[in-house]
């Protein structure tokens, strides 16, 4: 059955403390140790894994954890067309979904890479790093794949079944919202899997019964996606 990807209301903030670790444990301690002083030894990291299994989720929320610290961050990924250049005011730079860079992207993040591990000015800048596979099997120029995989790598694993409808229930729970198998059910198989878009997805229902004085139901969800 296809799966219908979310794009209504506004996708919740991500961060370290909302991250379901369930078998990526040692990656989120490890970002909690590196966001909360990007400098204590900037080693590189890079994290990888299927689509779903939240290596975005943590780019993002190391971004956010990193500037309230007051850190300045450059960013990098597939929707970045023209990457500015380095800046010696950064203390770290994250580079998402590096499968899919361009030539340009990939000579911006090459030379993004090398001015924050050995700037001419103060110490060596932290580089977090994530895409869909291995460095090694990254199809990018290979002084960029190299230089990638040369610090600390995580593969990230996805939550399964049980997994992701034992945090749907959690949440809803907290929620005080009462969810059906057949919802349950619903909501598996008709949108994106992917944690951030059923939490997503669950708050906006979670809204929309409310103001409609409604149980969430199968028809409440339809009526939703027809309105909103």
């Amino acid at each position: 059955m296809k799966q219908m990807a979310l794009d209504i209301g506004l996708a919740p903030v991500s961060t370290l403390s909302n991250f379901v670790a369930a078998g990526n444990e040692a990656a989120l301690e490890h970002l909690r140790l590196w966001a909360g002083n990007p400098m204590r030894s900037p080693v590189p990291t890079f994290l990888w894994g299927e689509g779903g299994s939240g290596k975005s989720h943590l780019l993002r929320a190391v971004r956010e954890a990193l500037r309230d610290h007051g850190s300045r961050v450059g960013w990098i990924d597939a929707t970045t067309l023209h990457p500015g250049e380095y800046d010696e005011h950064w203390d770290a730079v994250l580079f998402d979904d590096c499968q899919l860079y361009t030539a340009e992207q990939q000579a911006a993040a090459f030379n993004w890479f090398v001015n924050a591990q050995s700037p001419a000015h103060g110490p060596a800048r932290w580089v977090l790093a994530a895409a869909d596979r291995p460095p090694a099997d990254l199809q990018l120029r290979e002084d960029l794949r190299t230089r990638l995989g040369w610090g600390h790598v995580f593969q990230l694993h996805a939550l399964g079944e049980t997994e992701r409808r034992a945090v749907l229930r959690r949440a809803a729970d907290e929620r005080g919202v009462f969810l059906g198998d057949e919802v349950m059910d619903f909501m598996l198989t008709r949108f994106s899997r992917d944690l951030s878009s059923l939490m997503m997805l669950l708050d906006q229902l979670d809204a929309y019964a409310l103001r409609t004085q409604r149980a969430i139901t199968i028809p409440l969800i339809k009526s939703m996606l027809e309105n909103e």
